[in-house]
């Protein structure tokens, strides 16, 4: 134990604090979903990074999920050759995020959606139900699509149809919160396939990372918007609600096309925002070069820079070492506007370049990004509930921004708990 984690463990209480000062209504603060909450987050970071049997666990599904990966990569070199190899892979021209990671969703997507058809994933997705539920006190429904999340993305919301036209302003808030503050099995080994070499087990820790920030978002969630309502599924689980295929290649085709649409859209949103960045960058830049040299202070005027600016005393309280933090603060800050999938190339960039000084700081970016909480995915999420329960519409505008912040403040808790556990014994190591 360090002063570094001690200083995580302080910072889920200020993140907390932070929390209910944005909250609309001050007076209500739900105690039994704050403890249970972080007391989930806790037991199960405590099983997997202390407990062998749980470091046997991290390690088993790291190597589970880089065994699929590895097999997910057999059409990649079949439709592309040698621009699929790997690094490292005999004859590989290197990595390309193109022919090897993107070619990694379509068939996670294929292999989620053919776990929905055989059960496995709505038994998951129920028995984490009924832990939120039965713990925490939430609603049957919002539980249901809480714990969606930690699997699937926006489509998290299919499983609720039935109850979205009659949930609260806080319900909705919470399961968008959860939807940004987690990110979905399909993306998963993206961002593997991103960061695989930078440090050992990556996997694992994404995976560890998706299930911490379920609770985490709910508990931010429920700080900034109470609930002030009546919720219809409150105190009963409820099932999960989809529509099954007619056999499991109708499965396989579905999801296999459902994840190359997820390609095309993360592809999209790469070359408008990064470009849309780099512009605001050239003028911010031109601007304060002035301010610069006038008042002869040397301040990041990109945007990376002033979202660092913003993010720093965040990053400081998550535990990441000093020297380390602004970098980090820059990286986790541009998720905001650039999605996560440019803030993870940044950081394995910034790991392989020895430009941090301390491994840890990567293991907790690593944590705090592993989420959707972005403007993107702020405009995604309300728009495909919307198309599933128009009548909230007006609802989910209105919760959404609050949501996003709250997505985003449970990242940075999840970095939090990992860094309360971030010891030289650790599993988190490597």
């Amino acid at each position: 134990m360090t002063i570094l984690n001690l200083i995580s463990f302080l910072g889920m209480a200020i993140l907390v604090f932070t929390a209910w000062l944005l909250s609309s209504n001050r007076k209500i603060f739900n105690w039994r979903v704050v403890l249970w909450g972080i007391g989930l987050q806790m037991a199960f970071a405590g099983f997997i990074f202390i407990v062998p049997a749980g470091a046997k666990v991290f390690i088993f599904l790291n190597d589970i999920i880089l065994a699929i990966i590895d097999a997910a990569s057999e059409g990649a070199k079949f439709c592309f050759g040698v621009l699929a190899l790997p690094p490292g892979t005999e004859g590989s021209l290197g990595f390309n995020l193109a022919f090897q990671a993107f070619p990694t969703i379509v068939f996670f997507a294929a292999l989620v959606a053919l776990l929905y058809y055989l059960r496995v994933m709505p038994f998951l997705i129920e028995l984490f139900a009924r832990i939120f539920t039965r713990w925490m006190k939430l609603s049957g429904a919002e539980s249901l699509c809480v714990s969606s999340n930690i699997f699937v993305g926006v489509e998290s919301a299919l499983t609720v149809k039935p109850y979205l036209e009659k949930m609260t302003r806080s319900e909705l808030c919470t399961i968008m919160a959860a939807m940004m503050g987690t990110i979905a099995s399909s993306v998963l080994a993206f961002y593997v396939m991103i960061l695989q070499g930078t440090f050992s087990h990556i996997a694992g820790h994404l995976v560890s990372a998706s299930i911490l920030s379920a609770p985490a978002a709910v508990v931010m969630s429920k700080l900034i918007l109470p609930e002030t309502g009546e919720p219809v599924t409150l105190g009963r689980t409820v099932k999960a609600y989809y529509e099954r295929e007619s056999s499991a290649v109708e499965s396989i085709i579905n999801g296999a096309m459902a994840g190359g649409r997820m390609v095309f859209g993360i592809v999209v949103m790469l070359l408008a925002f990064l470009g849309l960045v780099a512009l605001l960058n050239k003028i911010t830049v031109f601007a304060g070069g002035g301010v610069n040299s006038v008042l002869g202070i040397n301040i990041d005027f990109t945007l990376q820079g002033m979202l660092g600016y913003l993010f720093y005393p965040f990053t400081v309280i998550m535990g990441v070492h000093p020297q380390d933090a602004y970098e980090i603060a820059r990286i986790i800050g541009e998720r905001t506007v650039v999605t996560e999938v440019n803030s993870y190339q940044d950081l394995a960039a910034l790991i392989s370049n020895g430009g941090l000084v301390d491994k840890r700081s990567a293991i907790l970016a690593t944590y705090a990004l592993c989420g959707f909480a972005h403007f993107a995915s702020l405009g995604i999420f309300i728009g495909g509930i919307a198309a599933i329960a128009p009548g909230k519409i007006k609802d989910l505008a209105g919760v959404g921004f609050r949501a996003l912040i709250a997505a985003t403040l449970g990242c940075q808790m999840t970095g939090c708990v990992a860094g309360v556990f971030l010891t030289k014994g650790s599993i988190l190591l490597g």
